[in-house]
């Protein structure tokens, strides 16, 4: 059995709208993409990312699905809403065609609404752990961005107040006679 390679195009949904992030669908962002493709590189372009999205066989057989229950999903691993990041998933040999395709994205349908936008590429890497990290490393970037450009020391507290809050930390245990990972009690 052949593996096939994937690569992961991290995406930013860039719109003067407010409410464009708010409706984006994983559906849209996928009907888009593939219809950029489509206009930009023909049927050829359209054939090998279609197969790589539906993560076909490219002879044309159905794939028998490894876990069962579970549907092949589309181009869309991860999507959100809130930030407008989208992680999209091709092969390899397709993403190239993903990746030049990506700037004609001029508009998203969502509930019979058009929205205009622009897909801005951020990182293309071989697994998402290492799309996950650069992500980490760019929302720094845009937060340390984000408190150079306050104007008062009011917002810079804010800010940082809220960045706080959202931060992961380990409460101390409460009990003093807890055993550690050993079997040892703790004095």
């Amino acid at each position: 059995m052949v593996r096939f390679k994937n690569r992961y195009v991290l995406c930013e949904v860039v719109s003067e709208e407010p409410r464009c992030r708010q409706c984006i669908e994983d559906r849209a962002v996928s009907l888009a993409v593939r219809d950029a493709v489509g206009r930009v590189h023909g049927d050829y372009g359209l054939g090998c990312v279609s197969v790589s999205f539906t993560g076909g066989d490219p002879s044309g057989e159905p794939r028998l699905e490894t876990r069962p229950g579970r549907a092949s999903s589309g181009p869309v691993k991860y999507l959100n809403a809130y930030t407008g990041v989208v992680l999209l998933r091709c092969r390899k040999d397709a993403c190239g065609l993903l990746c030049s395709a990506l700037p004609f994205v001029r508009q998203l349908e969502s509930r019979n609404q058009r929205y205009p936008c622009v897909l801005n590429t951020l990182h293309i890497g071989g697994t998402i752990r290492t799309c996950q990290k650069f992500l980490i490393q760019y929302n720094r970037r845009q937060m340390l961005l984000l408190l150079q450009n306050c104007t008062n020391e009011e917002d810079r507290r804010c800010i940082q107040k809220s960045l706080l809050s959202c931060s992961l930390t380990e409460e101390p245990s409460k009990s003093g006679d807890e055993e550690d990972d050993d079997g040892t009690e703790t004095d």
